[in-house]
This record gives structure tokens, sequence and C-alpha cells, in this order.
């Protein structure tokens, strides 16, 4: 190795200075200030540990944009969202940016010349909003109650919701209702709702592209049922969507399905700019029907850095590059660009569900043509696991998550495949010759590797 003479007269090696003669302090501060280079260089190189991001097939999240979106966001890293007075263009982006997503979901009575007309916020991610979406509706079902009810109110959702929501009711003192899958179903059901709702319910969680299996939740019949109840004398129970995953793909593939505002008793909707929106970690939405269905007294106005601020956030500080991002995705692609894209991405995923259908080692629970998402289990009794499959996959590049499904079907388990951005035909026809390389592979040793759950939103 070259080595070169240090400024104080040690010699140390050309390529990372004192990093390779010295240990590196990992639990505190070095003594000594170090050189930009080396720093970068050795941070850069622990993080070739990691897996790569692109074969990372068990994430939702984004993957890759544009280079021309990487550099916007790179320029903006150092604006704060909150200061909204300071950095006034970066606020009117996230306005326009709401007010997008709101048209996107049929929200009722929106300004196409005042930005502002939308009632939302942008969040650091889908869980941020399900937390605000949750005490709204907590917020709205206490004022019908009034404010002398001490009793605890619940919320009816499915066991296969994403933990976040299991968080929500923890952290703000809402009793959940879970509603049970069971072997082939993995979606909630109308008679499940019916039969779970009361007079303290907040609201019925219906999930547009559920983390398991990416299917879609039955939400107009959802309505219905509820409408039906409410007309009966029953109680009136509003219904929030988590579209965290399909919130962004559904409106482009599938633009005529009734699941959004359309449905006069959908109340609120969360959706994550950083899955399907197609944008880097870590941007989302929570969107409101209307004004009224968001409480005031939810919302804070800060007299802060010199101007008078509404918000209504968990988060105070954090960068506007993510919003800018998101701008930059809605500007450059438009409707038309989303659709050619959702539907690529639909025709690969469709692609890899036919191939691992015909392959007698598996059993095809979703194809993709719901959201670019493949669910597959194994078919029949073998030697080896779906864990098998997953671990033998990451000794080849691929992370592929292999998991059970939710209570009721826990003998049920699953691989699960995300088509995103950035993942090319190409790659899943490369993808497909792996899995039959594995399965060949496991067929004639039969040995199990691991029995670890992997699993990732």
């Amino acid at each position: 190795m070259a080595r070169i003479e240090h400024p104080h007269g040690v010699i140390a090696a050309a390529y990372t200075g004192r990093f390779a003669t010295n240990p590196v302090p990992a639990l505190r501060l070095p003594e000594e200030q170090l050189d930009p280079e080396a720093a970068y260089r050795f941070i850069h190189d622990e993080l070739m540990l990691d897996g790569s991001s692109r074969l990372n097939l068990a994430t939702f999240v984004t993957t890759w944009m544009d280079p021309q979106a990487e550099k916007l966001m790179a320029e903006t890293f150092d604006k704060n969202m909150i200061d909204k007075d300071e950095y006034p263009a970066t606020a009117s982006i996230e306005e326009r940016c709401v007010n997008m997503v709101a048209d996107l979901f049929h929200a009722p009575g929106l300004d196409a010349e005042h930005p502002s007309s939308a009632t939302g916020v942008s969040t650091i991610g889908s869980s941020e909003a399900v937390m605000l979406a949750g005490l709204a509706l907590k917020w709205r079902w206490r004022a019908r109650r009034g404010d002398a009810d001490t009793t605890r109110p619940n919320l009816v959702l499915g066991s296969n919701v994403q933990v976040v929501w299991e968080k929500f009711c923890r952290y703000f003192d809402v009793e959940p209702k879970y509603l049970p899958m069971e072997k082939g179903r993995y979606v909630i059901t109308t008679e499940q709702v019916r039969e779970a709702v009361d007079e303290n319910t907040i609201a019925v969680v219906a999930i547009l592209g559920t983390t398991f299996t990416g299917e879609l939740e039955p939400v107009a019949e959802i309505c219905g049922v509820l409408d039906a109840l409410a007309a009966g004398g029953g109680p009136d129970v509003p219904v929030h969507v988590d579209a965290a995953s399909g919130g962004f793909v559904v409106p482009f593939l599938h633009p005529q399905l009734d699941w959004d505002f359309r449905l006069p008793r959908v109340k609120s909707i969360n959706a994550s700019g950083h899955k399907y929106g197609l944008t880097y970690p870590g941007i989302g939405f929570a969107i409101w029907r209307t004004k009224e269905d968001l409480p005031e007294e939810l919302v804070f106005r800060v007299n802060y850095l010199g101007g008078d601020m509404p918000t209504f956030t968990l988060n105070f500080s954090r960068p506007g590059n993510q919003v800018i991002g998101q701008y930059y995705n809605f500007l450059r692609l438009g409707r038309s660009g989303y659709t050619n894209i959702m539907e690529a991405l639909r025709n690969t995923a469709v692609r890899v569900s036919a191939h691992l259908a015909e392959h007698p080692a598996f059993e095809v629970i979703t194809d993709g043509s719901a959201i670019p998402v493949v669910s597959f289990t194994l078919s029949g009794e073998r030697s080896y696991t779906v864990f098998d499959i997953s671990h033998e996959l990451r000794a080849r590049g691929w992370q592929v998550p292999a998991y059970t499904m939710p209570e009721n079907a826990t003998d049920v388990a699953v691989l699960r495949i995300v088509v995103r951005e950035g993942f090319s035909a190409d790659l899943g026809r490369l993808l497909c010759m792996s899995i039959s390389e594995v399965v060949e592979q496991l067929d004639a040793d039969g040995t199990r590797h691991s029995t670890a759950t992997h699993f990732a939103h």
C-alpha cells in the first residue's frame, strides 16, 4: 500500500490515513478532529456492509429517484419546514402538495385558485399521519359524547394493520378492537365490522394495500354497512382509510374504484409519499374530508420567528427537502406519468407472479394486480420453509421477507415481493431465476438454514 507523510510527520496509510493504523472509537467522540475525506471514506466503507437498497424487495419505501430530484433535495437539506416565514416558497410548495393530494383523493369543496383550501398536512411519513388522524377522530368522538363522558373509546381495525396503529391506541388510550384474519382471508369483512362497532367506536380503519399481502380492503362495502347501521338508529361511525401503500397507486390503476372522499363516510386518509409517491424517505400526508373533520382544538397557532403559524404536527423542526422531492414528482410526472409508472410496475409484478404460479413449489396469494405487491407461499409439505428460501435469496443479494400471517392465520407463512420504481422487468426475470435456483437447491439437499421471521413495512 502506498504511504504518505502526515502533516505532523507521522507515516499513515494513503487510503484512510490514521484509520488504517489506529482503532476507531465507536461509542465516544474521537479525541482529535479528522480529515473530512478520511471520515467520509471510513463511514462510506462501513455502509458497504448494508444490503443493496435497490434489491431490497421487503420495503415499500422508494429507493430510486431522478438525478434532478436528488439535486433539488440536496439543495434544500438546510430548509427547516417549520420556518414558514423564513422559507415562504417552501411553505407554499407544501400547501400545493397537500392540495394536490386532496384533489387526487376527491376531497370536496377545493378551490383551484387557493391551495390552502385543502384540509391536510404533510408529515414525516404515514406513521405521523396515522397519529394525527387518530387524534382527530378521538377528539370528534369526544365532542359527540361530551367532555364529561369518561368512557374509554375504541377503534375497530383488522389484525393485519401496521404496528403504528397499535402504537396510536396505546399512546393515546384507545381500546383496539382487532378483527381476526383466517386462512385464505387476509382482509376484514363487512360482517366483522357490523358486529364490532358501538357508540364508543371512534372509527373503522380500512386498509388500501395491506402490509401483509397488498390487498385492498372493501372500503365502499364497509361504508355501506355503516350507513345502513346509522340509518337504522345505530352508532354513526366514521371511516379512516390507511392508504399508506395504495394511496398513490389505486387512483392511477383503478380510477373508478370508490374508496376515498367520494364516499361521504370516509373522513380522513393517510398516504405515504415515500412509498408509491416515489419520493425518498420521509414524507407522508394526512388529509381530511373537510375542515370540520379536523377539530380546531388540535391546531396550534404559534408565534414563531416572526409570524403567526397554525400547526398540527407531532414533529416540529424537520427538513423541507422531502416536500421539495414530492413536488418535483408531482410536476415532473403528472397524472399520465404516475399512470405509466404504476402500469409498468403492475406489469412487472404480474409477470413475476405468473412465473411463481407456474412453479410447482408455490401458491400465489396476491398477483400484483391490485398494487404491485406479490405474496406467495409454499404448496404442500416440503422439507424446507419460506424462511429457508428467504435465507438463500439473501445470500444471492436479494432481500425477500418471509413472515407468518396475523392472528388466526399464523400457521400460514409467506414470502412477499414489493415491486418499486427502479425494479425493472429484467430484474424481475433475474429474481425469478434466483428463486427457481434456490428451490432446486433446497429440493436437492432439504437443509433448513433459518427459522427467523423477517418482516418489513
